[in-house]
């Protein structure tokens, strides 16, 4: 499967939680390697915005909040064959830090192509924004900025 995408600005929020020590743990075996402490925020659309819908339905996500269109298209949209690999939440001093499903992928822009997973959170408030992770940060090594188009292939 692929899902090609504008890359957007997020809430600057992810390093709090990349940077957990549990989770890092986690992201080596999902990425070969520990995670950049952030995501790059991958904006979708139409068939796109579709086949990630069915991702999302896959890792158990509700998908309400989107387009009923493409809710019900993401119905057709067979994931079977993808991997979803399970990122377990954790408690920490009191403070509650929620699992996700990740799935692993390659991302494209222009010649470039850089291993790295798409993360779905248990709790997230993007319906049609692709979270990326990766060992180097995305922006500097694919040398990308907000608006640049990019492709990403998950592995199946």
């Amino acid at each position: 499967m692929q899902l090609n995408g504008t890359v957007s600005s997020g809430l600057g929020r992810a390093h709090v939680f990349m940077s957990q020590p549990h989770y890092q743990d986690q992201f080596r075996s999902i990425l070969g390697t520990t995670a950049w402490p952030g995501t790059l925020n991958v904006k979708v659309e139409g068939e796109n915005l579709i086949n990630y819908i069915a991702l999302r339905k896959k890792a158990g996500i509700d998908t309400l909040d989107a387009d009923e269109s493409a809710r019900e298209g993401a119905s057709n949209v067979d994931v079977s064959a993808i991997e979803s690999i399970r990122v377990r939440g954790f408690l920490r001093d009191g403070v509650s830090f929620g699992g996700a499903t990740a799935y692993q992928a390659e991302i494209s822009y222009q010649n470039d192509k850089i291993p790295c997973a798409i993360l779905i959170p248990d709790l997230t408030r993007h319906v049609d924004v692709v979270e990326v992770i990766s060992g180097p940060f995305l922006r500097e090594r694919l040398e990308i900025e907000d608006g640049s188009e990019v492709s990403l292939t998950l592995s199946d």
